[in-house]
């Protein structure tokens, strides 16, 4: 009787979506984490890269004959350049958010590739009369490159979530994600191997000895391969993309297709699911379908939203200020020598072995202890956990910045500086992803997980284009290169320690989700659970006839 009652009391979900819950990790998850890791591979490759080549487009392109400096972009265009692929990766994560919900994750799915791969390519072929038209050819295609770039985070995000159990959904997600690691340990790593490779068969003087000839013209060609390369990865696996069916809880629950969804998943996760009550049990689930404007989302999910983007505003300052302009910040420190004792491809080759250590030492491990963790230690801990370590680093970059940038001490100031990257990475990187693929109902989650990247965008904006000038030195009789005096590399750091303490303030308005169903986070099995109740009140209320 007991056990009779219990099963009258629990609301039951969709039959193919508790399969999905309850399914075994199988080869098919991991072959969806690489076929849409790849695009995050590719994202973080086309996006990073940029700052390992701005120094040589300043050096060819806007060198000065006579000048004592190699010449550096003017901070108008480097600003554009840095920052015109956000710009596009904003707008690109709003409109295919919403498209996703729309039309379908996979139906938008390859998009998004093939303006990677095209725009990819042809950025390293801009071609121009003069610095201007190259300059301006390279921000064109490179906001495109953005737009396509945008329309992966929330894809990618929703489809790995939506197929996924929720033992391992974290893990599942950060997976995806942590392929942005491998994306930026691959640009150094081409950006070695091509500096390395011409400077070997075509070398060049240093700037102070020879100032003509230490830019010589396989540097033209050095930057357009280590931009073009980001192709290959987007283009190997357009046809694996293809290939994948539309994930079960938008057919599910979107389309209202129980059917087509349990076929989907018994094909692919080998799973069998009885779909005889299915159809009524999807009216019943999805019978409450208010909108992302309506009153009742304010109510349910507006302090979630404002969570999730919040935090992603404020970690991507701090996370894409340090990233854009490591190089800057190494040569404050003195780890990279002045420019003017290398050649441009010599410059090149030493900026991409420092970040690609720091991203070697701390960035790469960061992401796979979240992928480890994630759901041990749950999403919430592991935010909060990554805020306070990352201010705690900063301040202790800060604090004694005129020690760290005495000679000799630089190897202190890069460890401390890549553990802000390792719990930037085992912290809101990864978490500000995940947490928005999981917490918002179905019909809106792509478009809600769109909403909280592009606000994360917004920071990147913020960190490219307000750190290239607050950095500068405080000391207006010292500035050059065109900058107008900024605060400095010191209080610039107290500035990012401000904001991620912020963030750790703002993680408090977004739920923990480790362990639970993605219906139960979002409230979407309601329907179900009013069902069940009204069908216990009638078990509790029937009467029994007594013979006399």
């Amino acid at each position: 009787m007991a056990q009779e009652e219990e099963q009258h009391q629990q609301p039951q979900n969709l039959q193919v979506l508790s399969a999905l819950d309850a399914a075994k990790t199988q080869w098919y998850h991991f072959t969806a984490i690489v076929v849409a890791g790849m695009g995050f591979f590719t994202d973080a490759y086309d996006l990073f890269c940029i700052s390992l080549v701005t120094k040589l487009l300043g050096r060819i392109y806007y060198h000065v004959d006579g000048s004592p400096s190699p010449g550096s972009l003017p901070p108008h265009v480097s600003s554009s350049v840095n920052g015109v692929a956000f710009v596009g990766t904003f707008s690109g994560q709003l409109f295919f958010g919403w498209l996703g919900d729309k039309l379908g994750r996979k139906s938008v799915y390859g998009m998004t590739l093939v303006l990677m791969v095209v725009c990819s390519l042809a950025s390293g072929l801009s071609l121009g009369h003069s610095a201007t038209g190259v300059m301006t050819t390279l921000c064109f295609f490179r906001f495109w490159l953005g737009f396509g770039i945008g329309g992966d985070y929330p894809l990618s995000a929703t489809i790995m979530s939506e197929y996924a159990n929720k033992r391992t959904r974290g893990a599942f997600i950060a997976a995806v994600f942590a392929m942005q690691g491998f994306g930026i340990l691959a640009g150094g790593t081409v950006a070695i191997a091509v500096s390395a490779a011409f400077d070997r068969f075509f070398p060049a003087p240093p700037y102070f000895v020879n100032p003509a000839a230490s830019t010589n013209a396989a540097a033209d060609y050095a930057w357009r391969i280590i931009l073009m390369f980001g192709a290959l990865p987007a283009a190997l696996t357009y046809y694996w993309r293809m290939k994948m069916p539309e994930t079960a809880r938008y057919t599910a629950l979107v389309a209202r297709d129980a059917k087509r969804a349990a076929a989907d998943m018994a094909n692919i996760l080998k799973v069998e699911v009885e779909i005889e009550e299915e159809q009524t049990r999807v009216e019943r689930i999805t019978s409450n379908s208010f909108g992302l404007f309506s009153r009742e989302f304010l109510c349910r999910h507006g302090l979630h939203l404002l969570g999730t983007a919040s935090t992603w505003f404020l970690l991507d300052v701090a996370f894409y200020s340090q990233n854009l302009f490591q190089k800057d910040i190494f040569s404050a420190v003195g780890w990279i020598p002045n420019a003017a004792t290398m050649s441009a491809l010599g410059e090149v080759y030493r900026i991409a072995r420092a970040q690609t250590l720091i991203a070697l030492c701390g960035t790469v491990p960061g992401y796979w202890f979240t992928v480890a963790f994630i759901d041990v230690l749950g999403r919430f801990a592991i935010q909060v956990l990554g805020f306070f370590m990352m201010t705690a680093f900063m301040v202790g970059l800060a604090v004694p910045y005129h020690h760290w940038t005495t000679a000799g001490n630089h190897v202190g100031f890069v460890v401390l500086y890549g553990f802000t990257f390792f719990f930037a990475n085992f912290g809101p990187n990864s978490t500000t992803f995940i947490v928005p693929a999981e917490i918002f109902p179905a019909r809106l989650r792509s478009t809600c997980h769109g909403i909280s990247a592009a606000a994360g965008k917004l920071g990147a904006m913020v960190g490219a284009f307000g750190f290239l000038y607050l950095a500068q030195n405080p000391d207006p009789a010292k500035t050059d290169e065109g900058y107008p005096p900024g605060i400095g590399v010191r209080n610039s750091l107290f500035l990012l320690a401000g904001c991620n303490l912020l963030g750790m303030a703002f993680s408090f308005l977004v739920p923990e989700s480790k362990g639970k169903s993605l219906e139960e986070i979002s409230g979407e099995n309601e329907g179900e659970e009013e069902a069940a109740a009204a069908a216990a009140d009638v078990y509790h209320n029937r009467t029994v006839p007594v013979s006399v």
